[in-house]
């Protein structure tokens, strides 16, 4: 299948190798021309800009925006509604608030082009292990765009959610969860590190992925973190949020939900700017572990 792909950072980039090593075209566009070359080493065809992208785009057009959310994707957005006709599609594969998701959706389909908005986990491990891919939209346009989420995802790695705006809205939820585990994990293991006990807590991580109930991949990233730095030297207990916490919380209230344990997750990140805590300095840790987000150094 050809697929245009716009945004060539730190997960697209990962995300079009992916779609070459699974025999798509894919035509890329990126700001910066790094990008764009070290894309076209691996197979890709590079582009100069939007208009030259759908140009390069035969049939029934896909277009893939993997850039942040906000007004780089309105522009983009825009652009691209004087580019493309009828039955096109533009997949927005960031973390876009949900809410934006549908009128962007209704906007969109005014002019007979379909809006896919889908939530795409996976970090910076995507391009081995897959994607997890959340979407929505209109299914008759999913479905044609289903070999591009089939290559990007693991087996069974994949779903439609409904119509515009619900997979960011699951997407949303994913990662307010993800706030609220990440918080109890940071938690525990400062109790442990405080312990009298002189506890190995990276072969902690290591016993309990095997078999126990509180197994899971950021309980093994965080073995990976302490593996390499127990002590977290250097790293600043000053944890950022990207504003999916915020949306959950707010839709929380909106929809009457008492979620207390992602609200107080999330404030706990407000409260990590103004202390100097073990369990601020592995939630860092880890969200550069999965993420590859950004650590501030001591």
């Amino acid at each position: 299948m050809k697929i245009g792909f716009v945004g060539l950072g730190k997960m697209g980039g990962k995300m079009v190798e992916r779609l070459l090593n699974h025999g798509h075209e894919v035509v890329v566009y990126n700001l910066t021309q790094m990008e764009i070359d070290e894309a076209v080493s691996k197979g890709a065809i590079a582009s100069t800009g939007l208009e030259d992208m759908v140009n390069k785009l035969q049939g029934r057009r896909l277009i893939w925006l993997m850039v942040p959310a906000g007004l780089p994707v309105e522009d983009n957005v825009a652009q691209l509604l004087n580019l493309l006709g009828k039955d096109d599609i533009i997949v927005d594969g960031g973390n876009s608030y949900w809410r934006a998701s549908v009128e962007r959706g209704n906007l969109i389909a005014q002019k007979g082009i379909h809006y896919i908005d889908c939530g795409t986990s996976g970090g910076v491990w995507g391009l081995q292990n897959g994607y997890c891919l959340m979407y929505g939209g209109n299914k008759e346009a999913c479905d044609f765009a289903e070999p591009i989420f089939k290559s990007l995802a693991p087996e069974n790695g994949y779903i439609r959610c409904g119509e515009s705006g619900s997979g960011h809205m699951v997407k949303m939820i994913h990662n307010g969860i993800e706030y609220g585990m990440m918080q109890a994990y940071a938690e525990g293991f400062e109790i442990m590190k405080k312990s009298p006990y002189d506890v190995d807590l990276a072969k902690i991580s290591r016993v309990w992925m095997q078999g126990s109930v509180v197994r899971s991949w950021l309980l093994e990233l965080i073995g990976n973190a302490l593996e390499s730095n127990e002590e977290l030297d250097g790293i600043k207990p000053y944890v950022s949020d990207s504003g999916e916490g915020r949306w959950t919380v707010q839709t929380a209230i909106d929809f009457d939900v008492p979620a207390h344990v992602i609200t107080s997750s999330l404030f706990a990140r407000f409260e990590s700017r103004e202390s100097d805590s073990y369990a601020y300095k592995l939630l860092s840790a880890l969200r550069n572990q999965f993420g590859g987000h950004a650590i501030k150094t001591e």
